[in-house]
C-alpha cells in the first residue's frame, strides 16, 4: 500500500544503452549500413584511426563518422541521426518495461525516474521509440554549423565521465549544470540518494559507474544477451559479479516475470519498506523529544515552585 509521506520518494533506474537495452551498438542499425558497410567492417577501421591518431576511442569514432560521411557525400544532420534511431532492435520486453515498472513503483508510493547514460549519440536516442520514457538522457552529442552539419563533439561520454552524470542525478542537477557537480550538498538535500539508484550495464564502459553505485549502497546489475549462447557473453557478466563490481548478473530479458523484472520489483519493495521504517522511526524520535521536553518543563516548574516555598 502506498504511504503518504509528505515528501516524494524518488528512485532512479539508470541504463547504459548499447548492449543493455538494445541488442548491439546504436550506430550499427542505421548509420553504418548507410555507408555501405557492415559493423564488422567499419568499427576496426574507426578504432584503428583512433589508435593511429592518439585519440580517445569514443571521441575518435565521433570524428570518424563525420569524416566518412563527408568523404562519401552523405549529409549527417540531426534529422538523419534521429532516423537511425527508429531502426533500433531492443531486447525482449524493453518497450513495455518502463510503464510497467513505473506503475509498480507508484503502487508503492515511489516515483520512478528512468535515465540513460550512454557513450552512444543523443541524436540517435532522440529518434528511438523509448526516448519518451526517460527523465533525462546523457550521451555523446555533436555541435552543428549554420547549415546543420556536425562539426565538433559537443559532449563526450566514456567510462570515466559516466560517473559525473550519476552525481548529477544524485543532486537533481540538469544536463548542463557542470560546475555544480563538485559543489557541496548535504546528503539529506539530495533528491535521489545512491541507495535509491539502480544501474544497468553490460560491460567495460560501465564498470566505474557500477562500482560507484554499489559502493554507495545502490544496486548495480550486469546484463548479458540471453540469445548469445557463447560462453563469453555470460562469463563477462559473471566476472563482474565475482569481482564484486555488481550485485546481480542477469540475462537482458525485460519481460514480466523474468529475472530482471522479479529482481527490480523486489528491490522496489525493499526501498518502500525502508521508507516506511524511516517514517516510523521518525515518529518515535518525535515522541521521544516530546517526552524529553515535557520532563524539562516539569523540572523547570518544580524548581520555580521550590524557589518560592
Amino acid at each position: 500500500m502506498a504511504k503518504k509521506t509528505g515528501k516524494t520518494t524518488k528512485v532512479a533506474l539508470i541504463y547504459d544503452f548499447d548492449g543493455t537495452l538494445s541488442t548491439t551498438d546504436m550506430q550499427d542499425y542505421g548509420l553504418i549500413p548507410e555507408f555501405g558497410m557492415t559493423p564488422e567492417e567499419f568499427w576496426p577501421i574507426a578504432n584503428q584511426w583512433s589508435v593511429d591518431n592518439g585519440a580517445d576511442q569514443v571521441t575518435g569514432s565521433m570524428y570518424f563518422f563525420v569524416k566518412t560521411a563527408r568523404e562519401m557525400g552523405i549529409k549527417l544532420t540531426r534529422k538523419n541521426f534521429q532516423k537511425a534511431g527508429k531502426n533500433i532492435i531492443y531486447y525482449d520486453g524493453v518497450e513495455e518495461w518502463f510503464n510497467r515498472i513505473t506503475k509498480y513503483g507508484k503502487e508503492l508510493g515511489l516515483k520512478i525516474e528512468h535515465y540513460i547514460i550512454s557513450a552512444g549519440y543523443e541524436e540517435i536516442l532522440e529518434g528511438c521509440k523509448i526516448y519518451k520514457y526517460f527523465k533525462n538522457v546523457f550521451g555523446c552529442s555533436f555541435a552543428y554549423d549554420k547549415d546543420g552539419n556536425p562539426v565538433w563533439p559537443a559532449r563526450v561520454v566514456n567510462y570515466s565521465t559516466k560517473t559525473q552524470y550519476l552525481s548529477k542525478i544524485n543532486k537533481g542537477l540538469g544536463k548542463y549544470e557542470d560546475r555544480a557537480v563538485n559543489e557541496f550538498m548535504p546528503d539529506e538535500d539530495r533528491p535521489i540518494p545512491f541507495r535509491r539508484m539502480i544501474y544497468f550495464g553490460d560491460g567495460g564502459t560501465d564498470i566505474p559507474s557500477m562500482k560507484l553505485t554499489k559502493e554507495r549502497n545502490g544496486t548495480a546489475i550486469a546484463v548479458y544477451n540471453p540469445k548469445d549462447h557463447s560462453a563469453a557473453a555470460e562469463t563477462k557478466a559473471l566476472k563482474l559479479l565475482r569481482d564484486g563490481r555488481v550485485n546481480f548478473a542477469l540475462p537482458a530479458d525485460y519481460r514480466e516475470g523474468k529475472q530482471i523484472d522479479k529482481v527490480i520489483k523486489t528491490i522496489l519493495d525493499k526501498i518502500a519498506k525502508e521508507r516506511d521504517l524511516e517514517i516510523l522511526q521518525a515518529k518515535e524520535e518525535a515522541k521521544k523529544k516530546k517526552i524529553q521536553l515535557q520532563k524539562t518543563l516539569e523540572n523547570a516548574q518544580q524548581k520555580f515552585c521550590s524557589a518560592f516555598n
